[in-house]
C-alpha cells in the first residue's frame, strides 16, 4: 500500500495505463539571421493555434464539468498573452538567434523553476499551467504526435507524473475509472477537475514507491483515504469491490428519502442546505432534495482565471442558481480569500500568518470596487429568487456596519438605473471569529440571521493549524469550549429573535447531529453528498432526548467524555425512542 494524497473521492479498481512522460530534449538549434522574420511567424502562428485549440477545449469542457470550472483554461489563454512571458521568448529568438521552440521550452524552464522554488503549494501547482499551455505550443512547433489511449475502449486508471487540466478535458469519463498523479495536491486544477467529473483522485506519490507503476499493473486506489494498492491480493480486491458496491448500493437506498420532509421523529423541522462552489454541482443538489442552498462559495468564480470576474458574469451564474433552487433559500457568501486561497492576478501581500492576515470581508472592505460589483451581481440575481448575502469572517460591529453601508450604497445606485432587485433582501454574518461569537448578542441587532462557520471557528479557539499534521490531531470540533460557545451563540441569536444555521464540515457529521437538535438549530448545510445520509439520521431522532443529552454534554470536562457521552448516546437511542413512544401511545 502507497499513501498519498486523497484529492477527489471515490473507488476505483482496475488496470493502470501509465501516460508518456514527455521530455522534450532539443539540441541549442541556431537560425540565420535571415530566418529571424520566417521564425517569429512560426511562433506567432503556433500561438493562434494554441489559442483555438484552448478555447474550443474550453466551450467543449463547460458542458461536461460546468461554467466555472471551465474557466480554469482562462489562466491558460493568460499565459500566451502575458507580455512578460512572450517578451521572454521573442527576446531569445532576437537576440541569440535560436530556434521558437529552443526558445520556448527555456521559457517554460525558467518559469517553472522559479514557481517550484517558492514555499507555497499553490504557486507551485501553478507550474503545472506554465508546462500545459508550453508543451501544447511546442507540440505545434515540432509536430509531436498525441499520446494514444487505449484502444479497446476498456476503462482504466490513468497513471502520470502530473496530470494537466487539458489532458483530462481530451480524456472520457466513462472510460476513466480513477487517476493517480506522482505531483499535485488538493488545489490543483487537476483536483478541480477531477472532482467536477466525479473520477477519483489520489496524489502525491513522488518518491514514495518501490517500483514504477507500469501499463497493466492492477490498481486500487481510494480518493479519500489517499491509498494506492498495486497488483493487490484477491481477497484485498474483493474487499474493496465490496466497499465500493456497498457505497454504490448505499447511495442508491437512500435516494427515495430525497422526496421525505427533514423532520425529526417528534416532528421537528430541520432545513437540511447544500454547500455548493459551482452551478454544476446543482443537479445533485436537487436529486437529494437538499432544501436550499446554506452557503454558496463564490470563491471559484475568482479562481483559475486571468482576471476579476466581471459583473455579468457572476449576475449569469448567480442567477441560474437561485432560479433553478426556486422558492428555496440560496445564500451567496461574499468573496472570501487569503489564507489558503489565492488568486494568481491579485497582488496579495507576504504574511507570516495569512489564516489571521487580509482575507474575506478585510479585502472586501479595502478593495470596495471588488466588493460593489460583487453585491451588484447578487442584488440583481436577487430579482429571481430566494437569495440571500452572507458575510465572512465577521470580528466586530463596525465590519458589519460598513458591509451594510456600501450595500446600501449600491441599491440606490440601482434603484437610480432602473435596475429590479429584493430591497429587502436578508443580510447575514458567518460566526467563525472567536470575537464574533463572544459578541454574538450584539451582532445579532445588526443582522438577519447567523451561520456557524466551524471550521474555522475551531482552528481559531484551539489555536490548531488543522491542516499542520504534528498537531492535527488537537484540532476536535468535541472540545468543552467549542460546545460552550456553539451554546452561547445559539442562546444570543434565538433571544434577538433571528434564525442561526451552521454550514460547517460538523453540520454534515452525523455524530454532531444530536448537538444540532439539543440546541435547537434549524438549519444545517453541508456537502451535497451528506444531505441524505444526515437525513436519515435525523427522521430517527428525538428533539426533546437531544436537548436533554445536550444538557449533559455542557457539564462535560473533557473531549473523552463528550464523545464517550455522545458514543452512549448513539448506541442507546432507538431503545430510548422506543419507550418515549410507548409512553406517548398509553
Amino acid at each position: 500500500m502507497v499513501k498519498g494524497i486523497g484529492a477527489a473521492a471515490g473507488i476505483a479498481i482496475g488496470k493502470a495505463f501509465v501516460l508518456p512522460t514527455w521530455e522534450w530534449d532539443m539540441p541549442d538549434e541556431m537560425i540565420d539571421v535571415t530566418d529571424l522574420a520566417k521564425e517569429f511567424e512560426r511562433l506567432y502562428e503556433g500561438i493562434r493555434t494554441s489559442k483555438d485549440e484552448i478555447e474550443y477545449i474550453k466551450k467543449e469542457i463547460s458542458d461536461v464539468v460546468g461554467y466555472e470550472e471551465s474557466n480554469i483554461f482562462d489562466a491558460h489563454l493568460a499565459i500566451l498573452d502575458d507580455p512578460v512571458f512572450m517578451n521572454e521568448i521573442q527576446g531569445i529568438i532576437q537576440r541569440q538567434y535560436k530556434a521558437a521552440e529552443v526558445a520556448v521550452k527555456e521559457v517554460i524552464d525558467k518559469f517553472v523553476n522559479m514557481f517550484d522554488l517558492l514555499d507555497d503549494e499553490y504557486m507551485k501547482e501553478r507550474a503545472l499551467d506554465i508546462k500545459d499551455v508550453g508543451n501544447r505550443l511546442l507540440k505545434h512547433l515540432i509536430g509531436s504526435p498525441e499520446v494514444t489511449l487505449p484502444a479497446d475502449n476498456q476503462p482504466f486508471i490513468l497513471v502520470a507524473k502530473e496530470v494537466s487540466p487539458s489532458q483530462l478535458a481530451h480524456l472520457n469519463p466513462n472510460h476513466v475509472l480513477g487517476i493517480v498523479t506522482m505531483l499535485g495536491g488538493n488545489t490543483s486544477h487537476s483536483a478541480i477537475m477531477a472532482r467536477a467529473l466525479g473520477i477519483p483522485l489520489v496524489s502525491g506519490l513522488e518518491g514514495k514507491l518501490r517500483d514504477p507503476i507500469a501499463t497493466g499493473d492492477v490498481l486500487i486506489i481510494d480518493g479519500e483515504e489517499g491509498t494506492v494498492y498495486i497488483n493487490p491480493e484477491d481477497e484485498l480486491t474483493e474487499t474493496y469491490t465490496l466497499r465500493r458496491n456497498r457505497m454504490l448500493a448505499a447511495a442508491d437506498r437512500l435516494q427515495h428519502l430525497s422526496s421525505v420532509p427533514s423532520l425529526t421523529n417528534d416532528g421537528f423541522p430541520v432545513q437540511l442546505e447544500a454547500n455548493i462552489s459551482s452551478v454544476k454541482e446543482l443537479e445533485l443538489v436537487l436529486k437529494n432534495g437538499a432544501d436550499g442552498i446554506g452557503l454558496f462559495r463564490t470563491e471559484l468564480l475568482y479562481m483559475d482565471r486571468a482576471q476579476l470576474p466581471s459583473e455579468e458574469e457572476q449576475f449569469t451564474v448567480y442567477q441560474e442558481v437561485v432560479q433553478r433552487m426556486g422558492s428555496r433559500p440560496c445564500i451567496i457568501r461574499t468573496l472570501d480569500i487569503g489564507g489558503d486561497k489565492q488568486l494568481d492576478y491579485f497582488a496579495m501581500p507576504e504574511e507570516d500568518n495569512p489564516f489571521l492576515g487580509y482575507r474575506a470581508i478585510r479585502i472586501c472592505l479595502d478593495q470596495t470596487d471588488l466588493f460593489r460589483t460583487q453585491l451588484r451581481a447578487i442584488l440583481r440575481a436577487s430579482a429571481f429568487g430566494n437569495a440571500k448575502i452572507m458575510y465572512p469572517m465577521i470580528a466586530s460591529v463596525e465590519e458589519v456596519r460598513d458591509a451594510s453601508r456600501i450595500l446600501e450604497s449600491v441599491k440606490e445606485e440601482l434603484r437610480s438605473e432602473g435596475i429590479p432587485f429584493n430591497a429587502d433582501i436578508p443580510v447575514g454574518i458567518m460566526i467563525e471569529v472567536p470575537a464574533a461569537a463572544q459578541i454574538a448578542d450584539v451582532l445579532a441587532e445588526e443582522v438577519d440571521f447567523f451561520s456557524i462557520g466551524t471550521n474555522d471557528l475551531v482552528q481559531y479557539v484551539l489555536a490548531v493549524d488543522r491542516m499542520n499534521e504534528k498537531i492535527a490531531h488537537l484540532y476536535n470540533p468535541y472540545h468543552p469550549a467549542i460546545l460552550r460557545l456553539l451554546h452561547s451563540t445559539v442562546k444570543a441569536a434565538k433571544a434577538k429573535g433571528i434564525p442561526v444555521g451552521v454550514c460547517g464540515e460538523m453540520a454534515g457529521d452525523i455524530r454532531a447531529l444530536p448537538i444540532w437538535l439539543g440546541l435547537g438549530v434549524q438549519e444545517l448545510s453541508m456537502s451535497v453528498q451528506s444531505v441524505l445520509k444526515v437525513k436519515e439520521q435525523l427522521i430517527s431522532q428525538h428533539k426533546e432526548s437531544c436537548r436533554q443529552l445536550f444538557e449533559g454534554l455542557l457539564q462535560c470536562r473533557s473531549t473523552a467524555e463528550i464523545q464517550s457521552l455522545l458514543q452512549d448516546y448513539s448506541l442507546t437511542k432507538k431503545e430510548r425512542e422506543e419507550t418515549d413512544y410507548g409512553v406517548e401511545r398509553l
